[in-house]
């Protein structure tokens, strides 16, 4: 598979994430309790990436760095947009300033909500669906299908080779962390930490309740279907990852699981990262 390919998908998987959190959850929702407010403004101009020795870096990226600079894309979105043409980078993908996206996306799964003038991407088709159930309404036993294609995209990519893409292009993304408002702050280890909070997700059960809040207002939403809440307070309380994660239902979470330890493991293991295919 092209090198352009695998950061396209790369980025696909993580802006699916905060997109269809969104997409579903527009409403705020009661602060997860692993969220943390965020760092006051950053100033204008911020170095790429702290050393390591005054920094408390836990998972430097420099263990990462074995691919040969030279074999990697000039720039994500030449790559990007060679790869799969422009007509379809204009319709899914929204390529301005994409290490931004990128990391933003990143940072908001573990917090309460990611803006949707954020995503890499544009939503899944579709709308999100419940079914009645007694006197209430569950998620839809078909949701899920509409993310399927994007957890059959993930499944496909050599992670190994998108970790070494990642770490190439890394003082783009760590630069861009860092304006978001977090000077001294290493973006790799946030996406450990973001990583970690999703993987203890509690398993999705096969029917969850949901509800939409009452709108005491004239004028009603146009679109309801991005109000669901969850019914449980518990799970309405976790972080916008965590409730993407539920929502796509059983065997997608099982499934975007498995693939979130192999990544793990990789940008945190120089062995992993280096070792040849």
């Amino acid at each position: 598979m092209k090198p352009g390919l695998k950061i396209a998908l790369a980025l696909g998987a993580l802006g699916l994430a905060a997109a269809a959190a969104w997409f579903w959850l527009a409403r705020p929702a009661p602060v997860a309790p692993a969220a943390t407010a965020p760092p006051e403004p950053a100033p204008a101009q911020v170095a790429a990436a702290p050393p390591a020795a005054s920094s408390g870096i836990q998972h430097p990226i420099e263990n990462l760095q074995a691919t040969d600079p030279a074999a990697a894309p000039a720039d994500l979105a030449s790559a990007v947009t060679a790869l799969f043409g422009r007509e379809a980078v204009l319709a899914l993908f929204q390529m301005n300033d994409l290490p931004h996206r990128v990391a933003a996306t990143v940072d908001g799964l573990g917090r309460e909500q990611a803006s949707s003038r954020l995503w890499p991407l544009s939503p899944a088709a579709g709308r999100f669906t419940v079914e009645r159930r007694g006197d209430g309404e569950t998620i839809g036993a078909d949701n899920g299908q509409r993310y399927t294609p994007y957890v059959l995209l993930l499944e496909t990519v050599d992670l190994r080779q998108v970790v070494a893409l990642y770490a190439a292009f890394y003082p783009q993304f760590q630069q861009a962390y860092e304006d978001l408002g977090y000077p001294g702050k290493y973006f790799n280890d946030r996406l450990v930490a973001v990583i970690d909070q999703l993987l203890v997700t509690p398993d999705a059960a096969e029917s969850i309740g949901v509800h939409l809040p009452t709108v005491n207002s004239p004028v009603q939403p146009t679109r309801p279907w991005v109000l669901y809440e969850f019914n449980d307070p518990a799970l309405q309380a976790l972080s916008a990852g965590q409730r993407l994660l539920l929502r796509t239902g059983p065997v997608n979470e099982r499934r975007i699981k498995a693939k979130l330890r192999e990544l793990r493991r990789l940008v945190t293991s120089p062995a992993a990262a280096s070792a040849p295919r």
